[in-house]
């Protein structure tokens, strides 16, 4: 199971950074084009979020952590709120950011089959890669 493990500093301009490793990850893995479109969307949200509530939550930087593994048809994305020394924090009291409806709404619908699940400090969000034989047509 490739692992591509991407730490960044929570400021807004890294997230396009996090969204462009994302999607290369995804293509990679094979997913089309529709589904790198939903990837670059929903993980624009989960880092956005986590950018917002990191500073909110520890009163300094902190980091960002995102990791991604593919296994087969399965793309895992897992976005965290960390400290300074890259331990992931504690779930965080819910704020205006972290808990903006359209946000959510974003990223449920981007996700496809699968919906966010929380972890803790984060969200964690799955694809599962859509296939001819499921009856998705595939350009090459």
């Amino acid at each position: 199971m490739p692992t591509v493990d991407l730490r960044f500093t929570p400021l807004p301009e890294h997230v396009r950074t996090a969204r462009l490793v994302a999607v290369s990850v995804a293509r990679r893995a094979g997913f089309g084009e529709e589904q790198l479109d939903e990837i670059r969307i929903a993980i624009g949200e989960a880092c956005a979020r986590a950018v917002s509530a990191t500073e909110a939550a520890t009163g300094r930087a902190g980091l960002v952590d995102m990791r991604l593994s593919d296994d087969e048809d399965r793309l895992d994305v897992t976005v965290l709120r960390c400290d300074e020394d890259g331990a992931p924090l504690a779930e965080t009291p819910p704020t205006a950011t972290t808990e903006d409806p359209l946000s959510l709404a974003l990223m449920t619908g981007a996700a496809g089959s699968s919906s966010p699940a929380t972890a803790p400090g984060g969200v964690r969000l799955t694809w599962v890669r859509e296939t001819a034989a499921a009856g998705v047509d595939q350009q090459v």
